[in-house]
C-alpha cells in the first residue's frame, strides 16, 4: 500500500491538498472476495520556490518639511506566496537621490516595508526625492535557486509639502568684539536670518532685554545691526552674552532666536598701584644697602596693557640720601636704605613716592607713596619699638602715669555731671501754705509713696485740723465774718445768643465771690462719732439751742432757701411767721 506521487513538479499554491480513496481486496482480487476502502488526505508542504513581487512599478508618497526624523513618510509590500519562513521577506534602499534623507525598515507582522524620515527636510531646497527600493526572501532554499532572483525591486518618489517655518539664522551663533569705551552708536556686529518659506517674508529683529538688562546694545529692527549705546568697561564685565529674536513681519508667531557674544576688547585705561597698602619698618641702625622691603604691582588691564611693571623714583627724588629702589624686572622692586644711621628723635616717618608703569601701549604710570617708619632694634635687626615718644618721656611722666591721670579727672568730671544731675531732678514740695491756708490747693500725686512713714511726698500737717486741738471748731455751712463785695462781671447782654460767654462770666463770678455759697474749703475729718474733737457734723441742732449767730441773711436767698430761714431765722421773725 504504498502511495506514490503520478505527476512531477506538483504546486503547493495551486493545489495544497488532495483526496484520494483506497481499497483493498482479498482472494487477490478474484471474484467472490471481499474488499474494503478507506479515504487519504495528502497534504503539499511548502518550499521557498517562489520570489516575492510588488504588485505596482511606482509608489508615490508626500511628507511636510515640518516631519521630525523618525516620522513615518509611508509603506510598500511585496507579495509571496510562500509561507512561513519560506514567505518571509527584507526591504531595504538601494539607490535614489534620498538614500540619506530617508530609511526603511521591515514589520514582520504585516510583511510591509516602512519608509521613514531621517534627516530633516527643506521644501526650499529640495520639493521631491526618488528612492530604489528591494525587497529580498530572507531564506533561500539552494535546491530551488535555478528559480531565483528571489527579490524584486520598486521605485517609490516622495514629494516634500511646503510648510510655514519660523525665520532661520545664517548662523547658530554670533561672536563680535568691540572695544572698551567705544562711543555711543559704535557698530557691534549683524546678525542676518530669511524666512525659508517660498513667501521669503520680510524679517524684524529686537533684543531679548532679559539677556540685556543695562541696556547697553540696540539692534536695527530692519537690517540687525547691533550697537553699542552705553560705555563698555572691561574691567567690570569682559564679555555681554545677549539673545536676539527674528520674526516675520506678517507672521508673529514665527520667530527665532539665537545667541550673540561680544567680547569687550582690553584698552589700557587703568594705571598700576601698589598690590597692597604697603608699611616699611627701617630699623636706627640700618645698615647700608640693605633691603628692608620688597613691593609688588597689580593692573585692572588685561596683561597685553598690564606687566610688565617698570619701578622707578621720581626725577625730582632720583638721588634721595635716604633710600634707593632697584627693579627686579619680574614685576617686583626692593627698597634699600642708602645710608646708615636714622634716629627716631629727629625723624620717625618717611614718604617715598614710586613711580609704577605697564607695558601697554601707549603706557600709563601712577605715583604710589610708600609709608616707612624708623624703628629701634636689637642687634639682630628685631624690631623693638617704632614710638618717637620713648625717648621724650623719659624726663617727664611715663605713659602709664599720664593714663592714670587723665582716668581720675575723667572720672572727677562724671562724679561733677551726675550731682548736678540729681540736683535738678530733686523735687519741690507737693504742698505749698499761704499764710496757712490751704484752701483751693490742688495736691498732685505722680509717684507712688512709701506708706504712713513716707513724710516726703506730702505734708502730714494736711491731715490734722489745728483748729480744732484748740478748741476752735470753724462752721463751713455759714456765712464767713468777713465778707466781700461781688465783684462785677461782664454781664452779656440779654438778647446776646453767645452762651459760651455766658457761662465764663458766671463762673469767673462764682470763682471771685467767697462769700457766694457754698464755700472753697478742705474738709479735714480726722475722727468720727461723738467725742471727737472736730465736733458734730450737723448744724440741725443749733435751731434748739441758743445761738448768737446771725442767719437773717437766708432771708435774702431766696425762695429755695425760705425753709432754712424760717429755722435758722431770728425768733421775732418766727413769731411774725407763726
Amino acid at each position: 500500500g504504498i502511495i506514490r506521487t503520478a505527476l512531477p513538479n506538483m504546486d503547493r499554491e495551486a493545489k495544497e491538498e488532495y483526496h484520494v480513496v483506497i481499497q483493498a481486496k482479498d482472494m487477490g482480487g478474484h471474484m467472490g472476495g471481499l474488499s474494503g476502502t478507506t479515504k487519504v488526505t495528502i497534504t503539499l508542504t511548502d518550499v521557498n520556490d517562489n520570489p516575492p513581487k510588488f504588485p505596482q512599478s511606482v509608489y508615490q508618497m508626500s511628507v511636510s518639511e515640518a516631519a521630525v526624523p523618525g516620522e513615518e513618510v509611508g509603506r510598500v509590500k511585496a507579495k509571496d506566496p510562500d509561507i512561513g519562513e519560506n514567505g518571509l521577506v527584507a526591504y531595504s534602499i538601494i539607490d535614489g537621490d534620498g538614500m540619506d534623507m530617508f530609511e526603511i525598515t521591515t514589520d514582520y507582522e504585516t510583511q510591509e516595508g516602512v519608509v521613514k524620515l531621517k534627516k530633516l527636510l527643506d521644501y526650499e531646497t529640495k520639493k521631491s526625492y526618488s528612492l530604489k527600493v528591494e525587497a529580498a526572501n530572507v531564506h533561500i532554499d539552494p535546491k530551488f535557486i535555478s528559480n531565483g532572483p528571489f527579490k524584486d525591486t520598486v521605485t517609490v518618489k516622495i514629494s516634500v509639502e511646503d510648510a510655514d517655518e519660523p525665520p532661520v539664522f545664517l548662523k547658530p551663533s554670533y561672536v563680535f568684539e568691540v572695544q572698551e569705551n567705544a562711543a555711543s552708536g559704535t557698530v557691534v556686529g549683524k546678525v542676518h536670518a530669511k524666512d525659508p518659506d517660498a513667501a521669503n517674508s520680510a524679517i524684524r529683529y529686537s533684543i531679548d532685554r532679559h539677556t540685556d538688562l543695562e541696556r547697553y546694545f540696540s539692534i536695527n529692527a530692519e537690517d540687525g545691526n547691533i550697537k553699542a549705546i552705553k560705555a563698555l568697561d572691561r574691567e567690570e564685565m569682559a564679555w555681554h552674552n545677549i539673545s536676539v529674536f527674528a520674526v516675520e513681519v506678517h507672521k508673529q508667531h514665527q520667530e527665532a532666536k539665537v545667541p550673540v557674544a561680544i567680547k569687550v576688547v582690553d584698552v589700557n585705561d587703568n594705571a598700576p598701584k601698589f598690590a597692597a597698602a604697603y608699611e616699611a619698618f627701617v630699623c636706627e641702625n640700618a645698615r647700608s644697602n640693605q633691603q628692608f622691603i620688597t613691593i609688588s604691582a597689580d593692573d585692572k588691564d588685561d596683561s597685553a596693557n598690564g606687566p610688565r611693571f617698570i619701578f622707578s623714583l621720581p626725577p625730582e627724588i632720583i638721588h634721595n640720601p635716604n633710600f634707593t629702589l632697584r627693579d627686579n624686572r619680574d614685576n617686583t622692586a626692593s627698597v634699600l636704605v642708602r645710608r646708615e644711621g636714622f634716629s627716631r628723635q629727629k625723624q620717625d616717618l618717611y614718604l617715598l613716592p614710586i613711580v609704577i608703569s605697564d607695558g601697554g601701549a601707549p603706557p600709563l604710570s601712577s605715583t604710589n607713596t610708600l609709608t616707612i617708619r624708623v624703628c629701634g632694634c636689637d642687634s639682630n635687626g628685631s624690631l623693638l619699638s617704632c614710638n618717637a615718644e620713648a625717648y621724650i618721656l623719659n624726663a617727664g611722666l611715663s605713659t602709664g602715669a599720664l593714663i592714670a591721670i587723665l582716668a581720675c579727672i575723667v572720672i572727677l568730671l562724671v562724679i561733677v555731671v551726675l550731682f548736678v544731675t540729681l540736683k535738678r531732678q530733686k523735687k519741690e514740695p507737693l504742698i505749698v501754705f499761704e499764710e496757712e491756708d490751704v484752701r483751693e490747693n490742688i495736691i498732685t500725686y505722680d509717684d507712688e509713696g512709701g506708706g504712713e512713714e513716707d513724710t516726703e511726698a506730702f505734708d502730714i500737717a494736711t491731715l490734722q485740723n489745728p483748729d480744732g486741738i484748740n478748741g476752735f471748731i470753724p462752721r463751713k455751712d455759714i456765712k464767713p465774718e468777713y465778707q466781700y463785695m461781688p465783684r462785677p462781671g461782664l454781664r452779656p447782654a440779654p438778647n446776646s445768643v453767645d452762651v459760651d460767654d455766658f457761662i465764663n462770666t458766671r463762673i469767673q463770678e462764682a470763682d471771685n465771690d467767697p462769700t457766694a455759697p457754698p464755700y472753697d474749703s478742705i474738709q479735714i475729718y480726722g475722727y468720727e462719732g461723738r467725742g471727737s474733737v472736730a465736733g458734730s457734723l450737723s448744724s440741725l441742732e443749733s435751731a434748739t439751742t441758743d445761738s448768737d449767730l446771725d442767719y437773717d441773711y437766708l432771708q435774702n436767698w431766696g425762695p429755695r432757701f425760705k425753709k432754712l430761714a424760717d429755722l435758722y431765722g431770728s425768733k421775732d421773725t418766727f413769731d411774725d411767721d407763726s
